[in-house]
């Protein structure tokens, strides 16, 4: 059993995501809505954080910002040049190409020759346990098979940095605890960061090197929790729950304060 090397030593590991006073206002149609306020917060390469938060407090508008995908209305936010991969809880797979063809489109707007696009994506269907089924169609995969073809396919872009948006919120809880494993394998195998989002207070403290939680919105920096717990870990470990406990309390807190404003 082993602790995060950056759990170690953080300060020699490079920062790959830098989020700066950063706040998001956008419009519904009738009026103003803000859905960030001066959000700051740091990942090192090589991390995994969990952000968590009430229903609409900017989880996922902050991984849409940090994707680039939208721009800021205040602040900055820097990845130094390092290539993204977005994973959602639904796969959006094409539904008439192979696993191998949904991978390998990915690569293909990056303009690579086609002996190299082969031979990734037989790497990357390696790397999540796909390789026996390269030929299926999405249809004939498990919902754990097409998430898991879903990672592949943005690995494909070579990410960097992983931002992860409830990527196993459909699933059952077996699913669940099985996907756990393996993106914790891929991570390591690929040395990629993650800021991922969740719902579930013990997936994120399964899961997160630290765990980020937010305000109801708009969406602040509240709370930030170092997991000081060996890996791999299980989601019915005492000290997992232990800590799932403390940051639940402090969320609910968070709600109902929220709710009587």
């Amino acid at each position: 059993m082993t602790m995060s090397p950056l759990i170690q030593d953080r300060a020699a590991v490079a920062t790959a995501v830098s989020v700066r006073n950063v706040s998001k206002t956008y419009s519904d149609g009738k009026s103003l809505i803000q859905a960030l306020d001066d959000v700051s917060l740091d990942i090192a390469e090589g991390e995994v954080v969990c952000l968590l938060g009430a229903s609409g407090c900017g989880k996922s508008t902050l991984l849409s910002l940090i994707s680039g995908m939208y721009s800021t209305t205040q602040g900055t936010i820097d990845v130094g040049g390092r290539t993204i991969g977005l994973v959602f809880q639904e796969p959006a797979l094409f539904p008439w190409l192979t696993v191998a063809r949904n991978v390998d489109t990915a690569m293909r707007f990056r303009k690579l020759p086609k002996e190299r696009r082969r031979e990734r994506v037989g790497e990357l269907l390696e790397l999540v346990h796909l390789a026996e089924f390269a030929d299926e169609r999405p249809h004939q995969l498990s919902g754990g098979m097409r998430q898991r073809a879903a990672i592949a396919r943005a690995l494909a872009q070579d990410a960097e940095i992983m931002l992860m948006d409830e990527p196993f919120g459909a699933l059952d809880a077996m699913t669940r605890g099985i996907l756990h494993d393996e993106i914790e394998r891929i991570w390591r195998e690929s040395n990629l960061t993650v800021l991922f989002v969740t719902h579930d207070v013990r997936e994120a403290v399964r899961l997160g090197d630290r765990v980020v939680l937010l305000s109801s919105r708009p969406g602040r920096v509240i709370e930030t929790y170092q997991v000081d717990l060996e890996r791999p870990r299980s989601l019915e470990s005492a000290a997992v729950g232990d800590l799932a406990a403390e940051i639940t309390a402090r969320l609910r807190g968070e709600v109902r304060r929220h709710a009587v404003r």
